[in-house]
């Protein structure tokens, strides 16, 4: 039977009441020591009420930002709570933030205190931190401040025993309302400086209870358990990723890293995921690699597997399809089953635009597969697939519930609900350009099916119009190259131009093994100039071009000189990748290629 969520004033108050219902149930995970180890809901609530008193004493008041910036752990889900429940404001920023990135944030949010998890992420923040106006610096683990001067240092874990838990008082004090700001949340952005997108308590209500809708209709809410992966700092992992699963009741593990996350998947067996599609495109590769290299009977059943899956998407089973599905759901299927615990409900990815090939490929695994849509400022989610509605992966589904979606008439999409964000932070004029009568301009392209689900074709700023007036929609383009196993990155380029031109990535497995077979020393700038090697990559191209038009195809290409990565800025922290970053260390060398 479909359940429903409350009607909560404010996040705090959603907390509190789990927590109460909940009380010695586990709730948050973090491996220890190798093994995984579980604070309860009540306690949990205990720190919560302990930190929030604490940081009342140390003189913050209600609306004061407080920033926190930590890997993922309890204690940021603990430190966000307390924030709220003291009346301030968080303010989270990613763990990969440069001094620049942080300075930017810290004065531009004129953020009063910093929450910051380990020595090595302080050593980049404090410069930033005494040259801002923030008057207290809680670290959590132990952490060597130095010479900090007008700012006062304290350790999270003693603050919080200098206080004794009030959790009563505590709830009853949050008399906060939806509309109070919960966090101003920076997106990474694809260009330019970073801009605070300003989250109301009722705008992450509002995702929270669609969400829950989601899951009650369609597959049951029950005792759900969370993997806790993408960053916490990201509006996608702070509403699906933690104020979600509290609105479930659920538990939250956090994962060790991308290096461990399939363990992680064994171990923990989550019931539900919150994924970017980049990481789906990185499970495909690694479960065909290692299928091919099972043996034929192996690589037969994954063949078998995917065009069963394929036809029955399409609507087009064949006569002996069934029995067949029966024998691969007991076999093939169900090994596969287990390497994702076993008891995966849904894995849902949103973040950005994911190839529909690649949800085909899960769905066919018999792995469910939602694909959705948001953005930032709107607290993100806007609309998901749903089994239900009939999961069409060239799509993101219906709008979540109480959530208005229309179609500008140069095709924008536009949303309008208590999801949308109050603002910009301190940026009137940003403000105005997407906030219209109520409505956000979100930018993208798109328009609704017969279905009722939105169907997105592109960024309206990232359309690249030829030099005849053509418009072509760029990530469809790189996602069907980086499905390749030669192409890890791809980004293509063109605008004003007669045809399109690419800077590419290759997969450093496929040249490896490229390496080895041809004898070639595995140096990724000598292997630019091997003409052989060029080759290999160009017969890569032409494939993925035979399923383009003629505007759409990458005529030419070059090869970076390394991957786009979060470090060198080419990536943003969701994965994305910043374009005009790209252009700034390749655009003369792709420019090159519509001479001669």
């Amino acid at each position: 039977m479909a359940r429903t969520l409350e009607h909560f004033p404010n996040l705090v108050s959603m907390f509190f009441t789990r927590a109460e219902e909940k009380g010695e149930a586990p709730f948050l995970w973090a491996k220890k020591d190798g093994a995984w180890v579980s604070t309860s809901w009540a306690e949990a609530a205990r720190q919560v009420a302990s930190l929030a008193t604490a940081l009342k004493e140390l003189g913050l008041n209600r609306g004061d930002r407080v920033m926190l910036v930590s890997e993922n752990r309890p204690e940021w889900c603990i430190s966000d709570l307390a924030i709220m429940a003291a009346g301030c404001v968080t303010v989270p920023t990613y763990t990969t933030n440069t001094e620049r990135d942080h300075a930017h944030i810290l004065e531009n949010s004129g953020a009063a205190a910093v929450i910051v998890s380990t020595d090595k992420l302080a050593r980049t923040l404090m410069p930033a931190i005494l040259r801002s106006s923030a008057r207290h610096v809680i670290g959590i683990d132990p952490v060597r401040f130095g010479q900090s001067g007008a700012v006062d240092c304290h350790n999270w874990h003693s603050l919080i025993a200098a206080n004794a838990p009030d959790v009563a008082t505590t709830a009853a004090n949050a008399t906060f309302t939806r509309d109070d700001l919960a966090c101003i949340i920076y997106t990474s952005g694809t260009g330019g400086a970073p801009r605070g997108v300003m989250q109301h308590h009722g705008a992450i209500l509002h995702n929270v209870n669609g969400c829950c809708t989601v899951i009650s209709e369609d597959f049951g809410w029950e005792d759900e358990v969370f993997l806790s992966f993408l960053p916490l700092s990201h509006a996608y992992e702070h509403t699906g990723g933690q104020h979600f699963p509290i609105g479930l009741g659920a538990q939250i593990y956090y994962s060790e890293g991308l290096e461990k996350l399939a363990a992680n998947i064994e171990e923990t067996r989550p019931t539900i995921m919150v994924v970017v599609p980049r990481l789906f495109e990185v499970l495909r590769t690694r479960i065909s690699k290692a299928v091919e290299k099972q043996g034929a009977v192996p690589n037969w059943m994954l063949e078998k597997t995917l065009a069963v899956g394929e036809r029955a998407y399409h609507g087009k089973r064949a006569l002996l399809d069934a029995p067949l599905d029966l024998i691969l759901k007991a076999t093939f299927k169900k090994k596969v089953g287990r390497r994702f615990g076993g008891r995966m409900k849904a894995m849902v990815s949103g973040g950005a635009p994911l190839n529909p090939e690649v949800g085909i490929f899960f769905q066919s695994l018999g792995i469910t597969f939602l694909q959705g849509y948001g953005q930032t400022e709107a607290a993100p989610v806007i609309s998901c697939n749903r089994p239900s509605a009939g999961l069409k992966m060239d799509s993101v589904g219906p709008p979540l519930p109480d959530t208005e979606v229309r179609i500008a008439e140069d095709g924008e999409i536009l949303v309008r609900g208590e999801l949308v964000m109050h603002g910009y932070w301190r940026n009137e004029a940003e403000t105005a350009r997407v906030l219209k009568d109520g409505w956000l301009h979100t930018g993208d392209i798109g328009h609704i099916d017969d279905g009722g689900r939105i169907v997105i074709t592109d960024r309206k700023k990232d359309i690249i119009v030829n030099d005849k007036g053509d418009n072509v929609a760029p990530q469809k383009i790189e996602g069907m190259l980086t499905l390749r196993p030669e192409i890890v990155q791809a980004m293509v380029s063109g605008d004003k131009r007669p045809y399109l031109v690419g800077c590419i990535v290759p997969d450093p497995e496929w040249s490896a093994e490229w390496c080895a077979k041809n004898g070639a020393p595995c140096d990724f700038r000598a292997l630019a100039e091997n003409p052989e090697y060029r080759a290999a990559l160009n017969r890569a191209v032409d494939a993925v071009n035979k399923d383009l038009s003629q505007i759409e195809r990458v005529r030419r290409f070059i090869i970076a000189d390394a991957p786009f990565t979060v470090e060198n800025e080419q990536l943003t922290p969701s994965l994305k990748v910043r374009r005009h970053k790209v252009r700034e260390m390749y655009g003369d060398r792709m420019a090159a290629l519509y001479k001669g």
